[in-house]
Order: structure tokens, then C-alpha cells, then sequence
């Protein structure tokens, strides 16, 4: 096994599950990629913009499910269902490594994913055979605390883990659902929206950690792009991961709905063979 990079994906609204789009068809091309890059991961520990708590949280149930953690799309998502074990012995391995960082964690014997967490899996792993490890993060704490969160949690990466943040790179739901919550997904995307994602573009391909970790301040329209920041947190966590050295590389970059961004970001060293890989990748033929 290989050492993994670590990822972060947008997911937007649970309608991506129905939907789509170029964000679902890249994340059906990414879980061959990575296959064919590292080989296959031994388990995947999730965090999702949804699963959140006043402390870290390992929900290490033997069995993980879709949980419907929203109201008011369309009632086929309530059909839709993501069934795979869980990853208790993870469990015990990533609480160790936060402990190590005098960072208390809490062991759950329950499962659950969140819509942010299946509704991309279904794409990036459609057969539910990867074991999944949940780590519900403090949403309080600061991009800087984030990332050292992931710093804590890059070992992973080389014992064939796969650190899968999952969140939106920009997300206002408020101004989508202005439009009505049906509204169309393919208006052209705002300028506000634009500007803010070219930012994390820009000061990302330069490492400018210091300009990322205060974006609220620094990055054009932040607060109007994330009135509260959960959505990008698991981007920090999933780059402290791959650690400061590393350039982060945006795997592909598309909007939905015209204010949400479904950027999705690959961090560590071998990011660049990952990013090649997709180059050439098909999607997976299910069924």
C-alpha cells in the first residue's frame, strides 16, 4: 500500500445524490483513480461539514448507514441507502493519535453518515466496500486548530487510510434557495462566488497558510460565501493531513446553483500522481 493523499470534495446539496452533475462525475472517476494510483484503501475516516459535536467524536460502530439529516428535497432521497462496515479498530488507532496531541476524544459504539458523507461516497465508492470511520469535528475551533487536527491524523495516510473531508468550498444556501428550493442548478455562477474560489486557488498554489487560515478576513466575499464556516473546516483538516510542505492541488472545479462551488482539492506529496491519474480515468461501469 502506498501513501494516500488526502482529499476534500464538495458535496452541495443532498441533491447531488439525484443530480449528479460534473461534481458526481467526478467523484465516480476519483475512487478508480485512486485505486489505480495507491491501490485500494484499507478504511476511509470521514469529515463531513454535518458531523459536528463540542468535542472530537469517533463514531465506531461496527455498521455504518445513511442517515437523511434533512427535509424538504425530493422524497426519492429517502429510498437512497449507503450500508458498509464500520472501522472500530480505526477507531482506537486515530484516538490514540489525537491523544497524542493532548486533544480529547470521545468513542461511540454507533454509526451514521451524514448526507455530506454518503451522498459523495456513492459516487467515489458506489459498492459500500470501504470501511468508514466518522470523526465529528469541533466547528468552533479555528482553520488553524483544523489543520493541526489533520496534522495529528496524517500517519493515516501512510497505513493505507484515506482522510476524506467533505464540505463546500463556497455554500449560501441562503441566496440559492432565494430562487425557491427547486430552483435551476444550472444559472451561470455568482462573481462573488468566483472570486472567492480563485482565492483559495491562488493562495493555496502558493502555500500561504498564514492568508488561509484567516480567510475570513482576507479572502474576497468570505463571510457572504460561507455566512458560517463548517462547509470549508474539512478542508483545513483534510490539508493538515497532507502536511505544509505540500502544495494542494484542486482535483476540479465546478459550480451548481450559482453560489455553490463543488471544488474538490487532493493535499500531500502524492497529490500530483493523483491528479495525473484522473487525467486518463474513466468512471467506474457498475451494474
Amino acid at each position: 500500500m502506498n501513501t494516500l493523499p488526502s482529499v476534500f470534495v464538495s458535496h452541495g446539496s443532498p441533491m447531488i445524490a439525484l443530480e449528479p452533475g460534473a461534481a458526481g462525475a467526478f467523484m465516480h472517476r476519483l475512487g478508480v483513480a485512486i485505486d489505480a494510483s495507491f491501490g485500494r484503501p484499507k478504511a476511509i475516516l470521514a469529515l463531513s461539514a454535518h458531523t459536528t459535536a463540542r468535542a472530537p467524536v469517533l463514531l465506531a460502530g461496527a455498521k455504518q448507514r445513511a442517515v437523511y439529516d434533512f427535509g424538504g428535497f425530493d422524497p426519492k432521497l429517502f429510498t437512497l441507502r449507503y450500508d458498509a462496515r464500520g472501522a472500530p479498530a480505526l477507531a482506537t488507532r486515530v484516538a490514540g493519535l489525537l491523544k497524542g496531541i493532548e486533544l480529547p476524544v470521545h468513542v461511540v459504539d454507533e454509526g451514521g453518515l451524514d448526507h455530506g458523507t454518503w451522498t459523495a461516497l456513492r459516487y467515489i465508492y458506489p459498492d459500500a466496500d470501504v470501511p468508514l470511520l466518522p470523526l465529528a469535528f469541533v466547528p468552533t475551533d479555528s482553520p488553524a486548530q483544523q489543520f493541526a487536527l489533520g496534522e495529528a491524523l496524517a500517519p493515516l495516510c501512510a497505513e493505507g487510510v484515506l482522510v476524506l473531508g467533505t464540505g463546500s468550498i463556497t455554500h449560501n444556501l441562503q441566496r440559492v434557495f432565494a430562487r425557491g428550493l427547486h430552483g435551476p442548478s444550472d444559472v451561470p455562477e455568482a462573481a462573488e462566488s468566483r472570486a472567492f474560489r480563485q482565492w483559495m486557488l491562488e493562495r493555496s498554489s502558493a502555500r500561504d497558510w498564514d492568508a488561509l487560515f484567516d480567510y475570513r478576513h482576507q479572502a474576497p466575499h468570505a463571510e457572504a460565501m460561507h455566512p458560517s464556516d463548517e462547509h470549508l473546516l474539512p478542508w483545513y483538516i483534510a490539508a493538515g493531513a497532507g502536511g505544509r510542505d505540500a502544495t494542494p492541488l484542486r482535483l476540479h472545479e465546478s459550480v451548481t446553483h450559482g453560489w455553490l462551488g463543488m471544488d474538490a482539492y487532493a493535499f500531500g506529496a502524492p497529490a500530483p500522481r493523483l491528479q495525473a491519474t484522473l487525467a486518463t480515468t474513466e468512471p467506474r461501469h457498475t451494474g
